[in-house]
């Protein structure tokens, strides 16, 4: 198949190019580069041995999106493209709404009118809110009331027009995806998580403290209703998360309509446990400090995998060991990132 990616530079954009190459799909790159580096792409085709079509292209400009597709024929889309930072979205929520709603709609327009139908979108656990039954699964009931900033309300909005837009055109077959937290990095080392700025997510904070650029980490809580005070997440191996989109392109094949899996790795770890776990695998220590809790931070979230495992044949492989051993891996051959 042809795919295209938007985002496709990113950190599970890029995992994913590798694992479509590897698998024998040919791969149009669409990205921006506001949060991401074209250096990424060149280390997937190092890695594949494959070649990749990037356009700088951003998706609010619908008219470079449409010649795009014009010199193009296009099986399916992987939409990963987006403003991604909860904290920051409740700052700069119009720049949210803009530029997460107003790029699908873009994208979708110009996919109808060139006749593409199949879609993988890059949705989010955070739809769920607050949701008080855990492991979470795809049939509770999700809403733009419920998430707790607009980052998660702009993903429930797009899923929601996403189903509307099936609606009106049953030839359109389209995948949600829910991600839980998506860590690690490739085998080889060479492409990663490489954040702007200082990190928001716990595994690059992790590895940018051990290797020297922060000072320590601080967790922020240790008495939440956890078996040691510290939030529980379902943590997901970036490799395995890539693996699932290419379940999902593989699913839109039989004409499923609009389908919703949640992926991750069905199980709850705490922070310490993975603070832990980081220093057990890599033979290091980790400075750390507790601090008081974070405004919107829930005690516990994880995922029920069935949904996925049934109709996508696919679940989470690689262990928390792994993760943390890649992780390191990266950031101790890239100590400044995509430099």
């Amino acid at each position: 198949m042809n795919i295209l990616v938007t985002g496709g530079a990113g950190f599970i954009g890029s995992h994913t190019c590798v694992e479509l190459l590897e698998r024998g799909h040919q791969v149009v790159v669409v990205d921006n580069l506001c949060n991401s580096k074209e250096t990424a792409l060149r280390q997937v085709e190092k890695i594949s041995g494959k070649s990749i079509q990037f356009h700088k292209t951003d998706l609010l400009d619908r008219e470079a999106l449409d010649r795009i597709f014009s010199n193009e024929s296009f099986d399916s889309v992987i939409h990963f493209a987006g403003l991604k930072a909860p904290g920051e979205s409740v700052s700069k929520p119009l720049a949210y709404y803009q530029n997460n709603l107003t790029g699908t709609l873009n994208l979708c327009q110009v996919m109808s009118h060139h006749d593409v139908k199949n879609l993988v979108f890059s949705s989010s656990a955070t739809v769920y809110g607050d949701a008080a039954e855990i492991p979470l699964h795809e049939s509770l009931p999700v809403s733009s009331s419920n998430p707790i900033n607009p980052y998660g309300r702009s993903k429930v909005m797009i899923e929601e027009i996403l189903k509307d837009q099936h609606s009106a055109d049953p030839e359109w077959n389209i995948a949600l995806l829910r991600y839980f937290n998506p860590v690690g990095a490739h085998d080889s080392g060479l492409i990663g998580e490489d954040p702007n700025g200082i990190p928001i997510n716990l595994m690059p904070y992790i590895t940018q403290v051990v290797i020297g650029k922060l000072d320590k980490l601080t967790v922020f809580g240790d008495d939440y209703p956890t078996p040691d005070g510290t939030p529980l997440r379902d943590y997901i191996h970036v490799m395995d998360l890539a693996k699932g989109h290419l379940a999902a392109i593989d699913k839109l094949t039989s004409d499923p309509g609009v389908v919703t899996y949640n992926l991750g790795a069905g199980r709850g770890v705490s922070v310490l446990e993975l603070v832990k776990a980081f220093e057990k695998v890599n033979g290091v220590t980790i400075p750390l400090q507790v601090g008081s809790r974070r405004s919107g931070d829930l005690p516990t979230s994880y995922t029920d995998t069935s949904l996925a495992r049934k109709e996508l044949h696919w679940q989470a492989e690689l262990s928390i060991e792994d993760i943390c051993r890649d992780a390191w891996r990266w950031q101790q051959q890239n100590p400044h990132g995509f430099s």
